[in-house]
């Protein structure tokens, strides 16, 4: 693999990485399934084409944001208020952001930004061939410590604590329904910022653009884990940003090295998400296979 595609690959990996630490929140530390993620991914990315067609980049990054965290407030409010299970709150929502993404984007299914100016080519002007790679990272890491300062926060700690057990946070005058809003508002708004830099950084949107973002986004959350572990709220979040990057440098690979074809990616793609999955099963039957053998061989 050449040095440009391994650059590229940790670029969207750290791009990428804001899905999965939006799913470290309210996946690990919420315990909720939630698949609003999809659909806030590209609301994020149409929000932040739209303006960067007119001319103004940075807005369109914090609109993205705005709008995940509406989103996510969707979401909240059909769970905690008016009863729908999780999974089907996320899938509600999911469904409405197809219309209202197509709403932003003007009506059209794809946007063409090949010629706007962005936030990646202000830091190439800058920074020269690097400058893309250094404010994907700068932009990951400084997400990554404000998640990680925010979890250790008294309201972090209560959604944290909701997580574990609602019925305890509940019993300790804590408003579980308060804490799952403000954690899915916060989720979605990271994973929204991260659709709304993907667009800027490949310069097109695309209505399916966020088509299996929650799968890719544990797969690379489990990546992550069983590289850096999970047993603190830093190693949850190191774990979110290293797996996204290990995680595109596999598909770069893959891609490179079994020259597949373009339409194969989504095929290879599902191949190695099955194996991140799949591996912590795996692992514990490797381990039972290995202590099984030591006591057949000492008995």
């Amino acid at each position: 693999m050449s040095l440009t595609v391994l650059q590229g690959a940790v670029e969207q990996g750290f791009i990428y990485s804001l899905v999965a630490l939006g799913l470290y929140l309210s996946y690990r530390t919420l315990d909720v399934a939630d698949l609003t993620t999809d659909g806030s991914f590209t609301l994020g990315a149409a929000c932040s084409a739209i303006l960067t067609i007119g001319g103004h980049p940075v807005q369109g990054l914090l609109l993205a944001l705005a709008a995940g965290a509406l989103a996510g407030f969707v979401t909240a409010l059909l769970q905690t208020r008016l009863g729908v299970q999780p999974i089907l709150a996320g899938i509600v929502t999911m469904t409405g952001l197809y219309s209202v993404n197509l709403m932003v984007m003007g009506g059209r299914s794809n946007l063409n930004m090949l010629k706007e100016a962005n936030v990646f080519t202000a830091a190439e002007g800058l920074l020269g061939p690097a400058g893309k790679l250094v404010l994907a990272g700068i932009l990951a890491l400084l997400v990554g410590a404000g998640l990680a300062l925010f979890l250790r926060t008294q309201l972090g700690l209560s959604i944290r604590a909701t997580g574990d057990n609602r019925e305890m946070v509940a019993a300790s005058s804590i408003d579980p329904a308060f804490t799952t809003t403000v954690g899915l508002c916060a989720a979605n708004a990271m994973v929204a910022l991260s659709g709304g830099l993907l667009v800027q950084y490949q310069k097109f949107s695309d209505i399916s653009l966020g088509t299996g973002m929650v799968v890719i986004g544990l797969a690379s959350l489990i990546i992550g884990e069983v590289v850096m572990g999970r047993r603190s709220v830093v190693r949850g979040v190191a774990a979110a940003l290293v797996g996204a990057v290990i995680y595109r440098i596999i598909i770069a690979t893959a891609l490179v090295s079994t020259k597949v074809g373009a339409q194969n990616f989504k095929l290879v793609s599902a191949v190695i998400v099955a194996a991140a999955i799949s591996w912590p099963a795996i692992r514990e039957e490797l381990r039972f296979y290995q202590l099984r053998r030591e006591v057949e061989r000492n008995g």
